[in-house]
């Protein structure tokens, strides 16, 4: 295929991400070349306001998508979680392979758990979802908003700026820094983003060459679990910075998904979960996002934006 370009993000995640889709596609095709380009994206310019109050869906994408239409790059790798449900025509999800741990995790440099925290404790997220189970599990917990990279929220916890943080845990551990992990928060607790820990691997829909190319990557039950939960939050139509949690897992060709959907104070918690087969991922999504409507997700989402 000649040089194949991999575009992603600057950021130090972003980047170790292509550098494992790299590495997996040496993997599959010995000798081919590859090379991998940063592209700054409107999310990465401006790191001082609230992702929501700048525009929410798309703000790490969108500078990706336009590189990959106009064929500068081959393939776009994203954090599955920053990827909107509607995708720019031509364009498609190519592969998704394997996913890290979808959990968030706490990390406090002077308490033991959630649990332990005390009341009026302050914790740093800039994600609605995050701030709403949090209150909606401790009401007495005081939420700020803080943004930056990794080592950025990671040093205003140690610096004492902040009580705790709540971040990814398969961010921390991609950049080999699980051992900041207070506590690992289960899906009772906080349901995670919908594609958190998965990879999206984005190429243009008509470049066949690529398709084939990246499909050694996909790994099809993983690629079960995203797409079904997308399908909630698409029929929810609740963009990434949602108050909206969704978890799919397949075990012995059974998907089950839970959601969420929550007023940003954390006093409205909707909760939905059923079971179907793996090859009814999307409809399954869908069944479960209805579930939730029927209870009032729309009015909840609606107040929230």
């Amino acid at each position: 295929m000649g040089v194949i370009t991999i575009g992603a993000r600057g950021s130090a995640l972003a980047m170790r991400q292509a550098e494992d889709v790299a590495g997996w596609l040496l993997e599959a095709h010995p000798g081919v070349e590859i090379r991998i380009e940063a592209i700054r994206t409107s999310g990465d310019e401006n790191t001082d306001a609230p992702l929501a109050a700048i525009g929410g869906t798309g703000l790490f994408t969108k500078e990706l998508e336009t590189a990959l239409l106009d064929g500068r790059i081959d393939l776009a790798v994203h954090s599955m979680k920053d990827l909107p449900t509607k995708l720019p025509a031509g364009l498609m999800i190519g592969a998704i392979p394997e996913r890290r741990t979808p959990y968030d995790a706490l990390v406090a440099a002077r308490y033991s758990s959630l649990e332990a925290l005390p009341e009026g404790a302050v914790i740093g997220t800039s994600s609605p979802r995050r701030a709403a189970q949090l209150l909606a599990y401790r009401p007495g917990l005081r939420i700020v908003d803080i943004r930056g990279n990794v080592d950025t929220r990671l040093g205003r916890v140690m610096q004492g700026e902040v009580d705790a943080t709540v971040l990814a845990c398969a961010g921390l551990e991609r950049l080999e820094r699980g051992d900041a992990i207070t506590e690992r928060l289960p899906a009772h607790v906080m349901l995670p983003a919908v594609g958190q820990g998965a990879i999206a691997i984005e190429v243009r829909a008509d470049d066949m060459r690529a398709v084939e190319f990246i499909l050694p990557l996909n790994d099809g039950r993983v690629s079960a679990e995203v797409f079904a939960e997308r399908a909630c939050l698409r029929r929810l139509e609740g963009g990434c910075q949602a108050p909206m949690g969704a978890l799919a897992q397949a075990e012995s060709g059974v998907l089950t998904l839970r959601a969420c959907v929550c007023s940003p104070d954390g006093v409205t918690v909707l909760r939905a979960e059923t079971t179907a087969s793996l090859t009814y991922a999307e409809a399954l999504g869908e069944e479960v996002a209805d579930k939730l409507l029927d209870q009032g997700a729309e009015n909840v989402l609606r107040a929230a934006r």
